[in-house]
């Protein structure tokens, strides 16, 4: 089935969108970012656009990826946010980082919600709240927890949502300084027992197909270029085949899912699902479309593709 979703985030709002930027409200604090999908025009004046950013992103003139933040009177530098669903209750850290990240994609909650529904599904208890979950599988790991492998994992959403759901969460990431954070998170979320990995996640899953390990959720969220612990280079267009084989391999045949996001302009949610149909076949059920938040004018702005599936 294909669909747009939108969580609903009470410390996220998307204020504005227009001229290539957001401006967006992450908790107390309001950052002006650059955009590149926000083709149109902006709603509010230049002006109102300067008086309610307390940290905006300038790009540096010899870089498209770096730049540097204007802080506002009384802006910090980091600050916590807070995300809840269901029994769910999150706390994550943000930061103002040089690439113009600030440690979160709020549309991801979207996934985050699939992701807990499914693991305590999952785990044995059951359809959250009433509600009628798709993924049920007997295969768990010790203590009837499901194993959930989350690669490409930055700082750790999908980790915690899985970890909150009572599974056994492996998480990826290349960077060591991103695995801290997502450790951080996951202290403030009041939640233990993650295992952390600093490795390539393409590296990772060959070996663990070698191992024959096999999982109950894979989440995926490859960027478009990235370097590997070691240097390893990663092309979402060059690598995504061999990536999706492997998950392929190691994911339980029946009572499990997965959740693959892209990022890059120009790869649509039907591409995702193509290419996962085929490392896959057809699975029970799908869903795939867009990620989006509109803003206060009522501009909808597409922030990602999803694919998901449950068997």
């Amino acid at each position: 089935m294909q669909e747009q979703l939108t969580p609903d985030f009470g410390d996220y709002e998307l204020l504005d969108t227009g001229d290539f930027e957001k401006l967006e409200r992450f908790g107390r604090y309001v950052t002006r970012r650059p955009e590149p999908q926000a083709i149109w025009r902006r709603s509010l004046a230049e002006e109102e656009w300067r008086r309610t950013a307390d940290a905006s992103f300038r790009r540096d003139a010899r870089s498209d990826e770096r730049g540097e933040w204007r802080l506002a009177p009384g802006m910090p530098d980091r600050w916590v946010v807070e995300y809840a669903y269901k029994r769910m209750r999150l706390r994550m850290r943000l930061g103002l980082t040089s690439f113009k990240h600030v440690g979160i994609f709020p549309e991801q909650a979207a996934n985050w919600n699939f992701i807990y529904d499914n693991c305590r599904a999952l785990a044995g208890d059951g359809p959250a709240d009433g509600e009628r979950v798709a993924a049920v599988g007997s295969g768990v790991a010790r203590g009837g927890a499901p194993k959930v492998l989350n690669l490409f994992a930055y700082t750790g959403g999908a980790t915690l949502a899985a970890r909150a759901a009572g599974a056994e969460v492996t998480h990826v990431d290349s960077v060591r300084q991103v695995v801290t954070w997502s450790r951080e998170n996951m202290e403030l979320s009041g939640l233990e027992g993650v295992r952390w990995i600093v490795e390539d996640a393409l590296k990772f899953v060959r070996r663990e197909v070698r191992r024959g390990s096999l999982y109950r959720g894979i989440i995926l969220d490859p960027p478009a270029y990235g370097r590997g612990a070691d240097g390893e280079r990663w092309i979402l267009e060059d690598n995504i085949g061999e990536m999706l084989e492997c998950c392929a391999q190691l994911l339980e045949p029946r009572g499990a899912f997965l959740v693959l996001n892209l990022y890059s302009m120009g790869l649509s949610s039907t591409l995702a699902r193509t290419a996962v149909r085929q490392a896959f076949g057809a699975p029970r059920e799908e869903q795939w479309g867009e990620l989006c938040f509109t803003d206060r004018a009522g501009k909808q702005l597409p922030l990602g593709t999803y694919y998901r599936f449950t068997r």
